[in-house]
């Protein structure tokens, strides 16, 4: 089967067009069983398992789990699974051994982000599975390309986490001037209408994470699904100062943890070794607007699947 072949079957595996984007202590092997099973494709960062023995199981109870629903329902869509894998070795220590467990246990789609993607694109491609990689403008785009990615996340402007700056359309116009292959779309995009925009404009896949935090099935504290429940674009911040790379977190949490925004660093990381991204400072993306109250993933899922198919409805 040739790469186009196979990238249009994974396509066809799906009913809505969405990569349930990996979140760091937020995503876990439930939210990604959940989502395959719904028709969206599922992920989760290898990290989020705190030992490699704990990833080796998780990775384990996805493949069986999946495999049952096959199984129960052979003619029932069920998505392919991703697994984020932080491909540079300073910011990985377990480096060595998680690229080793996917060797071995082969999830469809590996998500490479920050270093370099060709020792994990050698692996993956010897089973047949795809690279996808994160980038956040068009040198980095074209260099993941150079070293073997099959597919493109553009990270855009408003995306929750380690967003980029470029507004999620130009970014796709410009990449599309080199690149033909498979583009998934990150930033912004919270309702069923802004997935069938970025198909429109080019895009694959939306890749979605902010909608997802308040999720039952997340690892997020109650009182962080609430404060995404309860917030909108205005209590978005953007800053360098809690992980030295700018990125989008809720000003409620900051406030919380006894930060005032006008005294935070503009340039470089905050000195103090008690506050950490993600654990004590949280992130959102623009669209946390968007989220209403604390649903499952199939709620989420029929809210977006509808909007999605009333947004094709009205352009016919």
């Amino acid at each position: 089967m040739t790469t186009t072949e196979s990238w249009k079957t994974l396509k066809d595996q799906v009913t809505l067009p969405v990569i349930v984007a990996p979140m760091f202590l937020i995503s876990n092997p439930k939210m990604v069983v959940k989502s395959c099973e719904l028709g969206m494709i599922g992920s989760f960062p290898t990290l989020n398992a705190r030992t490699a023995d704990i990833l080796d199981e998780w990775f384990g109870t996805i493949k069986q789990e999946l495999q049952a629903l096959k199984d129960a329902h052979p003619d029932k869509k069920i998505a392919p699974w991703a697994v984020n894998f932080i491909a540079h070795r300073a910011h990985n220590k377990r480096y060595e051994e998680d690229l080793e467990l996917i060797r071995k246990h082969q999830p469809p789609i590996v998500i490479t982000s920050l270093g370099d993607p060709s020792p994990v694109a050698k692996i993956v491609h010897e089973y047949g599975g795809f690279v996808f990689s994160d980038v956040i403008d068009v040198k980095f785009a074209k260099k993941a390309i150079e070293k073997g990615s099959d597919g493109l996340i553009l990270v855009a402007g408003g995306a929750g986490g380690h967003g980029g700056t470029y507004h999620p359309f130009a970014f796709v116009h410009e990449v599309k001037e080199f690149w033909d292959g498979p583009i998934i779309l990150s930033g912004s995009i919270s309702r069923g209408e802004d997935i069938l925009a970025a198909n429109a404009v080019g895009a694959d896949f939306a890749y979605m994470g902010t909608r997802f935090l308040a999720a039952e099935e997340s690892m997020a504290q109650n009182e962080y699904k609430e404060m995404v429940a309860s917030s909108t674009v205005k209590d978005i911040f953007y800053t360098p100062a809690f992980s030295g790379v700018h990125a989008n977190y809720l000003i409620p949490s900051i406030q919380n943890a006894g930060l005032d925004l006008k005294q935070l660093p503009q340039n470089g990381k905050l000195s103090d070794p008690d506050i950490k991204a993600w654990r004590d400072i949280w992130s959102a993306g623009h669209g946390v607007g968007s989220v209403k109250k604390i649903q499952s993933l199939t709620e989420i899922y029929e809210e977006l699947k509808g909007q999605y198919e009333a947004a094709k409805a009205k352009i016919k």
